[in-house]
């Protein structure tokens, strides 16, 4: 238990940041299964506005320090690869 008033504070302040941080985490993985679902479906259009949503919350998230910018990007590149793959 926190001893002085700003660890306590400060305690307090990270569970809200966390809550925060585990629903954006939530929001960006619930768009990458339905993406992983329509490329196995193997539906291109709703693919492709499927990963334009998925690129911008994910980007979101990364900025908001969520993911690394460098995961973000990595798994946008493959997801990216996924969908011009099925696109042809």
């Amino acid at each position: 238990m926190a001893q002085h008033k700003s660890a306590a504070k400060r305690a307090r302040q990270a569970v809200k940041k966390n809550a925060v941080n585990t629903a954006r985490k939530s929001v960006v993985r619930t768009a990458e299964k339905a993406l992983a679902s329509a490329l196995k479906n193997k539906d291109v259009k709703a693919a492709q506005t499927l990963l334009s949503a998925y690129v911008s919350k994910i980007m979101k998230a990364a900025q908001k320090g969520v993911f690394t910018k460098a995961t973000a990007s990595r798994k946008v590149g493959r997801l990216t690869t996924q969908v011009q793959k099925a696109a042809k």
